[in-house]
Parts: structure tokens; sequence; C-alpha cells
């Protein structure tokens, strides 16, 4: 019944002229393909009080030091009721709007695993995914960009289809200017519509709404233009690999690293081309099977964030780590948050160094949304020392 209150309240926006939005929805034999609504002032639908399941985070922060951060809710879960959720600090994260945007496809459609990020020339993108239903072979990584993402209600692009898969974690710069996406296929995921094939919302049956890709490994796209253009690099082919949900770090000596979620925990290979050609994929490190986040800092270091529970199971002791190495050894931690449903960590670094950590916890029960601040120092002590530490601050509680 969600799905089809789903499509009236839609249809009830379009029809009334509600809301300004960029791009609509058209009724074509593939909404999946369709660019979805961004809805510039949305309603009271989208109020925290309505939402009942909420996750998945990602944050930035502009030269003059906004911060946004983005997730996505709609329904009891995962699932075709699936939006995005945009909103905006002015105060470094003291206090948070309401939602900004909302990116929700009509129909039988979901906006999931969204991504921030700020490119070189200080323009802010928005990418998401849409499938439909769940999950349905191929997905498509879509995006919007603003020039002005120092305003609070900033003027943003029509959105773009770039690729199909998803991209949940920031591109990478390489040293010669290079963006690399990385975009999985989900290759050991199955379409996951067979108990919506009740629904007829569409010309066409349930059944042809699976499809498959070409690339369906942990992929790289690549843009040498800024952002106009994207085209597919290469592939790494990661045993037991998931969703990916991988990210790519370049090493001192030019090569490529990715890591990536996996059944075990991370896996990893190395490209020697610029993202071309891929060595088969190895093992890293035992891990909970879920999101982390790995990136360079302004000193040269790397930071990890990943789970660390004593007993190697469980969503919990989200701790963020240094490396001097490469990734050889992790010497220095910081505990972020100990309790239990913490998950899926995204981060920014600000010019002076701060580091900003977002991620959920109990994404159906507190629904929280958290992000945790604070510099090179604090993790090697060991403990929030500097003025610049905060831990656990709420960025948004749904249902309140």
């Amino acid at each position: 019944m969600e799905i089809v209150a789903k499509l009236l309240a839609r249809t009830f926006q379009l029809s009334l002229l509600l809301v300004p939005m960029l791009g609509a929805p058209s009724v074509t034999k593939d909404p999946a393909m369709d660019s979805a609504p961004v809805i510039l002032n949305p309603g009271p639908e989208y109020a925290d009080r309505t939402r009942k399941f909420q996750g998945i985070p990602g944050i930035e922060r502009s030269r003059k030091g906004r911060l946004w951060a983005v997730w996505y809710a709609g329904g009891d879960g995962e699932g075709p009721s699936n939006y995005v959720v945009l909103v905006t600090s002015g105060d470094d994260g003291r206090s948070w709007s309401g939602p900004k945007l909302v990116v929700d496809p009509a129909w039988y459609v979901r906006a999931f695993d969204p991504c921030l990020w700020t490119d070189p020339k200080g323009r802010l993108w928005l990418f998401w995914a849409q499938a439909s239903v769940k999950w349905d072979g191929r997905g498509g990584v879509w995006s919007i960009m603003t020039e002005h993402p120092d305003a609070e209600n900033p003027k943003w692009s029509a959105p773009r289809r770039i690729a199909d898969g998803v991209m949940m974690n920031k591109p990478t710069v390489a040293k010669d200017g290079r963006w690399l996406l990385p975009v999985g296929g989900w290759r050991n995921f199955k379409p996951r519509i067979a108990r919506w094939k009740q629904l007829d919302l569409s010309p066409h049956t349930a059944d042809s709404l699976t499809h498959e890709i070409v690339h369906r490994d942990s992929g790289v796209l690549i843009s040498s233009d800024d952002g106009r253009t994207f085209q597919f690099l290469g592939e790494a082919q990661i045993p037991q690999a998931g969703s990916d949900e991988h990210m790519i770090v370049q090493r001192r000596d030019g090569s490529l690293w990715m890591l990536v979620r996996t059944l075990y925990g991370i896996g990893q290979s190395t490209s020697r081309d610029g993202g071309k050609t891929w060595a088969p994929g190895t093992k890293y490190t035992d891990h909970v099977a879920t999101r982390f986040f790995i990136r360079r800092l302004k000193s040269g270091r790397l930071l990890l964030v990943r789970h660390n529970r004593p007993s190697g199971k469980g969503r919990s002791h989200l701790t963020a780590y240094l490396s001097d190495d490469e990734g050889e050894t992790w010497n220095s931690n910081l505990l972020l948050d100990e309790r239990d449903a913490v998950s899926y960590p995204d981060g920014v670094q600000a010019p002076d160094g701060t580091i900003y950590i977002i991620y959920d916890r109990e994404r159906t029960v507190a629904r929280e949304i958290l992000m945790a601040t604070f510099t090179e120092d604090d993790v090697r002590n060991g403990k929030p020392s500097s003025p610049r530490a905060r831990l656990r601050v709420c960025v948004n509680k749904a249902g309140e």
C-alpha cells in the first residue's frame, strides 16, 4: 500500500505544482531510466517525524565551511519507497536544517546509496543510485551539481545519468588530475523483485524489470574533463565481493590501491597502469561485512575508519586509524562510538586539519545520523583531547 501511496502523492504534487523541481518523471517503459524529481522545497511528508527508516549517510564541506549531509530514507527499510534527503549546517555542525532537497523517484523506483563530493573546483556534487524495486540487476548512477555550495539554498544542475551500477563512495583525484569514480556492479546480488510481482504500476510486467549489465565487478569510471563526460576505465575482480562499496587511494609510487567490502571483511587490488587493469583481488584484512572509509589526509597519512569490536563480529566500536606506511600498518586509533548498530562511515577533512566523520545508528529504532570531529593528534593520542574533538554529534534523528 505504501508504494501506491507514493505514486498517488507524486501524481498529486505534479498536478498541483506545489513544489519546484529539477527534472520530472516521465511515463516510459523503464521508469528507472527516467530522471527522478529533485524536490527543492520538500513538504511535510518528508519531515523527520514521518521517517520509519534512515541511514547510509555521506558528508561534505564547502570551501567556506558550510557542511552538507545526505542519507536515504522512506518506507520500513530498503525498497521501492526509498528517497534521498539532503540537509545543511552553517555553524560547523552545531545545528542542522531540515530537508533542503529530496530525490524521490516515481512508481516502484528507489533512490538510494547517495554520495557527496566537492571537486577540485569547489563544486559540490550529489550522486545517488536508482533501481527498480530493490535491485534490478542494473542500477544507475545519477548526479546533480552546484557551483555555489556555500549558499544555504544553492541552484543545482539538472539530473544526469552517468553510468550503470552504484557509487556510494567519493571519487579520487589522481595526481594527473583525472577523476576516478568507484562504481560497482553488485555482481553477487540477484535482482530482488520477486515479492513485488503482484504490482502492475507500469505498462510492462515485473519480469521485464531485471537487467544485465556489461561491467559487474568493482569498477572505475574516469573523467578527464572536470565532469563533463565519464567513461568506463577498468574493473577489479575481488573474490566474495558483494555490494562492492569500494574506495580508491593513490599511493606515493603512483599506483592505485582499491579496498572493497567482501563477505569476509576487506579485499584489495592494485593497478599500476592508471586504473585500466587490476591485479587479482586478495584478502586485505578481517572485518565485519559492512562499509568502511579510507582517505588520504593533507599530511600524507592515510585515515581508515572501520569497526573494531573485540569479538570481531557486529557493527560496533567504530574506530579511526592512521597509517604512515601506505596502509601496511595502522598504529594509532581513536574510538568514535562503541555502541551496537553504528555503521557506514563517510568523511571529509577541512583545510585546518579537522576531520569530519558521519555515520548512522539503528536505522529503524534510534534512526540517528551522527557525526564525529577530531584531528590527527586526537587519533595519535588515542583520545579526543583537542578543542576540535566532538563525538556523537546528532545530525538528524527521525521520528521526532
